[in-house]
């Protein structure tokens, strides 16, 4: 399906968006910029879960990418991985909470979390752009013929 062959592609730009929109939302906030602060987050909030059913819906159809990779950069990508599948699990609920206790206005144990939630989301994003490219840019796997 040529639709499934894009989805990497369209993930990771999902992927890229979500870190840009975060830096951007952390600009403004740093700024009492408020009302785009918000945008910003809501904004990376929506691309990330655009991205995870994107993934989801990927895998679902395809499956698993082999890693195509020798030698050291193996020890390299499969760490990368590793705490980006670790921390993207644990980010989702920080994430949540995060946005959610903004809405309530709860704004001390918003800026208490968001100083965690923050780095641990930019990591997953940036990181799931690295991924991308070792698997479809970097090592991509050889078509059979």
């Amino acid at each position: 399906m040529e639709w499934l062959d894009r989805l990497p592609t369209l993930n990771a730009l999902l992927n890229l968006t979500s870190a840009c929109l975060l830096v951007a939302g952390y600009a403004f906030i740093r700024r009492r910029r408020i009302a785009q602060h918000r945008l910003c987050m809501l904004g990376a909030l929506g691309a990330s879960t655009l991205f995870l059913v994107g993934y989801l819906t990927y895998h679902a159809h395809h499956g698993t990418t082999r890693f195509t990779g020798e030698g050291a950069v193996r020890a390299v990508y499969f760490t990368i991985l590793f705490t980006h599948t670790v921390l993207a699990a644990v980010v989702a609920p920080m994430a949540l909470v995060t946005v959610f206790l903004a809405f309530r206005e709860r704004f001390d144990r918003h800026r208490r979390l968001a100083r965690w939630t923050l780095p641990v989301w930019l990591y997953v994003s940036v990181t799931g752009v690295v991924i991308y490219l070792f698997l479809y840019v970097w090592y991509p796997a050889q078509a059979s013929s």
